[in-house]
């Protein structure tokens, strides 16, 4: 294969996953959506822009706490009170704990599973929606040791960092920064479409020998102060 020709299906994978996760958010229903759904593991994770409106349902505030699972639970998840701080909208989650869910707009089909090689001791997941069009996504893993949590940051960095230089028109993802709190580290990125605009953002979290992916797509929200707060609230979440 050459090299255009790997640049061209890289970038038609992503498509499909773009397009997918348009047709996922006009599924999933308003409200808390059941926890261990296929929903969870299934869903894209790119929709089209879009600003934050509604208020947030009371039903929704806890949604992402309410499976535990030894070692890692979904309660180390970004939680839609700290969505609702950064201006967002929640209407619903989906959580799992099988590491299926895929990893973000730019890993295509690749999932938290899929990197780890099955070895974490424990996964976590969770597709916010709101009440248009947008999703943020997190997926999360608990490695056996502090080595194997090295690697799969490292991994995680290198997957996002992929997808910083990309065709003219593509959207991308821009440069890196790097924030610590609760004793862990996040990487940011944000997000750009092809005409330039701000779109969201990715962060990489590593607390412990916890490392975890969230993802801010669509059209919530493009100011950056947004994505970095959703950093600081996932990375202190993950270290609970």
């Amino acid at each position: 294969m050459t090299e255009n020709q790997a640049v061209q299906q890289k970038s038609v994978r992503r498509s499909r996953v773009v397009a997918a996760a348009c047709s996922a958010a006009a599924l999933i229903a308003v409200g808390v959506v059941g926890t261990q759904s296929a929903t969870a593991d299934g869903v894209a994770r790119n929709a089209t822009p879009s600003a934050a409106v509604a208020a947030q349902p009371a039903a929704a505030q806890s949604a992402a706490a309410a499976v535990p699972a030894p070692g890692l639970g979904s309660a180390a998840l970004v939680q839609s009170e700290d969505q609702v701080r950064q201006g967002l909208s929640p209407v619903g989650a989906t959580v799992a704990l099988t590491g299926r869910q895929g990893l973000s707009a730019c890993s295509g089909e690749d999932t938290m599973r899929d990197l780890t090689k099955g070895q974490a001791t424990g996964y976590a997941s969770v597709t916010w929606t709101f009440a248009t069009d947008g999703l943020l996504t997190e997926s999360a893993a608990s490695a056996p040791t502090g080595t194997a949590a090295d690697a799969w940051e490292k991994k995680l960095v290198a997957l996002v960092q992929s997808c910083q230089d990309e065709p003219a028109g593509h959207w991308y993802y821009g440069t890196a920064h790097t924030l610590t709190a609760a004793g862990g580290t996040a990487h940011w990125y944000q997000a750009y479409q092809g005409d330039g605009t701000v779109g969201g953002g990715v962060a990489v979290l590593r607390s412990g020998t916890r490392v975890a992916l969230v993802e801010l797509t669509g059209r919530p929200t493009g100011a950056p102060a947004a994505v970095e707060g959703i950093t600081t609230a996932a990375l202190n979440r993950l270290a609970s």
